[in-house]
């Protein structure tokens, strides 16, 4: 059977005028490496969750993707990342919210969906999973970078400037990533990852 692997870095708003030569090959090559992590498992035999949970960790370990390290913050200066994990062949999923210190959260919805008898986890709770999964964590400056700390600047004064949620433009808008396979014994699976919701403690 064919395997097909599929993916995008955010269904957010990026604009090529907004980008010079240099980070629109950055964008590229990080979407590349994404593509081969994943697609390597399937032309392994691999499973399709095994390849879409290498394809968004890629995408989480690079700061360029609203996810994981290059997570948004929320207007309280905090990230608060999110992640799902679905799985054509168990019709299962896993999901989780709230994080802020997972080096790659979509290993962590998959943990929910494969060790405990929930679909969702949050916040506290999630984390504390997370540690006894044995799952890698790293400290808040690991998810810091320059690029978003200074886009929550903007909109903090964009905000005390009088705008609100409903006139924000379109080039700041902020999307998740995903991955989407089919592996050569015909299951399906799909990920997505995102970094912080605007407001603190909104989920999905």
């Amino acid at each position: 059977m064919t395997i097909a692997l599929a993916l995008h870095g955010g269904a957010g708003t990026l604009r090529r005028s907004d980008m010079d030569a240099e980070l629109e090959r950055a964008y590229r090559a990080g979407l590349e490496q994404a593509l081969e992590a994943g697609h390597a498992v399937l032309r392994g035999g691999g499973a399709a969750l095994d390849a879409v949970c290498a394809a968004v960790c890629a995408l989480e370990d690079d700061p360029l993707f609203n996810a994981g390290r290059g997570s948004v913050f929320n207007l309280n200066g905090k990230q608060e990342m999110e992640a799902a994990v679905m799985d054509g062949s168990r019709q299962d999923a896993g999901s989780v919210a709230g994080l802020s210190g997972v080096r790659n959260p979509v290993l962590l919805a998959r943990a929910v969906m494969e060790r405990t008898p929930h679909v969702t986890l949050g916040y506290a709770a999630a984390e504390d999973f997370a540690r006894r999964a044995g799952l890698e964590m790293r400290p808040p400056e690991y998810f810091h970078t320059d690029k978003r700390w200074q886009a929550l600047l903007a909109e903090k004064e964009r905000l005390a400037n009088g705008g609100s949620d409903e006139d924000i433009s379109e080039d700041r808008k902020h999307g998740t990533v995903g991955a989407v396979a089919l592996d050569a014994q015909g299951r399906l699976a799909a990920a997505t990852s995102t970094g912080a919701a605007p407001p603190s403690g909104q989920a999905g």
